[in-house]
């Protein structure tokens, strides 16, 4: 088996003696370079399993040499070194290819995790057998979201995955931890708009024994026990404000401090956040700090609706139905059930059309599933043609009508359970009381 060898770019000799007895003590091969010219020189003589890079050389940046080996050597995984403070520099090197970044003074024990995360990178052949969670569907508008991925996959950089509620964000978000290097590692989905506010920090963050009445023994926090692994932060824009600045300072930091301590702690977690909200318009309204933005909002995915790719619809039956019936199940939709699905706005997206089958397959009496058994919502027939009929009401009434006919259905398919409604609905438990209250729905 080949040594890896890593190419450190840097103008520094103590930095790149420190970075260079550090790599050889991990048992790896180390080459210099101490300008972007003679690194751009050795980067096209040969290949390198990682190159680390100063931001600031004698001849120009680093970002030259991230985006040089961005678009002729992808497969190399290239992070850099910027000054102590500068954000923004970390956050254009990620926005140009970067894997990761460190900030100076360099940590040693930040420097080997680093490293030690970056030459786990799998190749594409391995990329292909690793991964077990599904995108269905062949549409162009899955096929890029999968090549995104791919890339999304190969680096540290957060990503803000936006889309209608039932799109498939979280699905996006395992498939980028799972064809990555932190595949081994966890993967924790946390709904941030389900967590009560005086609870946050200390499920954040963890707690010592004695911080508070009742924590009778020390806890981890997500930040601890996704160590190593993601941290998939769904509705993220649920977040108050008094979290939105600790959750800033844990990321810039890479630390954290418990509820009741007095240390922080180093934590290496890669944040990937989504909602189903438009986070540029939450910053413009005041309900989301602009730094926070910058540091979650790198490089964004954006999951299609359903509707936008109706010829994905016959692969998620299949997928669907075999999951829910299993394989061996005959179960099958007729032809003209196929065509009412397709002439459906699926306002609930893919998350709606799992329910539509799910509940389709309990009250079928026979194998084939005809149109009027799957019981769509009128108001999302043919493609929201009730619209025409807006104008016979006002405004406020014509959306509490759609509104109220989405509580009920959902509440009808958990059985008045207004937790499951609420993750069927892609709302909090308390925006989906408030709701509930306003309307007046028993």
């Amino acid at each position: 088996m080949d040594i890896p060898t890593v190419l450190i770019v840097d103008d520094e000799p103590d930095l790149l003696e420190l970075a260079d007895l550090t790599l050889a003590r991990m048992g790896l091969n180390v080459e210099r370079a101490a300008t972007v010219q003679s690194a751009l020189a050795k980067i096209g003589a040969r290949r390198y399993d990682l190159c680390l890079t100063d931001m600031r050389l004698p001849d120009g940046e680093g970002l030259e040499i991230v985006r040089h080996i961005s678009a002729y050597a992808p497969l190399t995984p290239v992070a850099v070194i910027t000054a102590f403070g500068s954000a923004d520099n970390a956050v254009a090197a990620l926005k140009a290819g970067a894997f990761d970044y460190l900030s100076k003074p360099i940590s040693l024990e930040q420097l080997r995790t680093l490293v030690k995360t970056a030459l786990k990178v799998p190749g594409d052949t391995d990329r292909r057998k690793h991964g077990v969670v599904q995108l269905i569907g062949e549409s162009a508008a899955m096929q890029q979201i999968r090549a995104k991925i791919e890339k999304l996959a190969r680096n540290q950089a957060p990503v803000f995955i936006t889309g209608e509620s039932g799109t498939g964000k979280e699905v996006a978000a395992r498939l980028i931890h799972e064809l990555g290097p932190r595949a081994s590692k966890p993967f924790l989905a946390v709904n941030c708009g389900a967590i009560p506010e005086n609870l946050m920090e200390s499920e954040f963050f963890g707690y010592r024994k004695g911080a508070f009445t009742g924590a009778d023994a020390e806890r981890d926090g997500f930040f601890q026990a996704a160590n190593g692994g993601t941290l998939f932060l769904d509705e993220v824009l649920d977040l108050p404000m008094a979290m939105q600045v600790k959750l800033l300072r844990a990321i810039q930091e890479r630390s954290v401090r418990r509820v009741g301590g007095t240390t922080e702690e180093p934590v290496d977690v890669r944040i990937i956040s989504a909602s189903h909200q438009d986070m540029a318009s939450a910053v413009e309204a005041g309900r989301f700090r602009n730094d926070l933005y910058y540091r979650l909002n790198v490089i964004d995915l954006r999951m299609p609706a359903l509707r936008e790719r109706l010829e994905d619809i016959p692969a998620f039956v299949a997928f669907f139905i075999e999951r829910i019936a299993g394989p061996d199940s005959q179960a099958a939709l007729s032809k003209s059930a196929l065509e009412a699905l397709g002439g459906y706005s699926f306002p609930g997206n893919v998350r709606e059309l799992e329910n539509i089958l799910e509940r389709a397959l309990a009250l079928s009496d026979s194998g084939v599933i005809e149109a009027d058994e799957l019981n769509l919502t009128p108001t999302a027939l043919n493609g929201g043609d009730d619209l025409q009929r807006a104008g016979e009401l006002s405004l406020q009434d014509y959306l509490d009508r759609v509104e109220r006919d989405k509580i009920m259905l959902a509440l009808e398919q958990t059985k008045g359970n207004k937790t499951a409604a609420a993750r069927v609905l892609g709302v909090t438990f308390r925006s989906l009381r408030y709701r509930v209250e306003r309307l007046g729905i028993e």
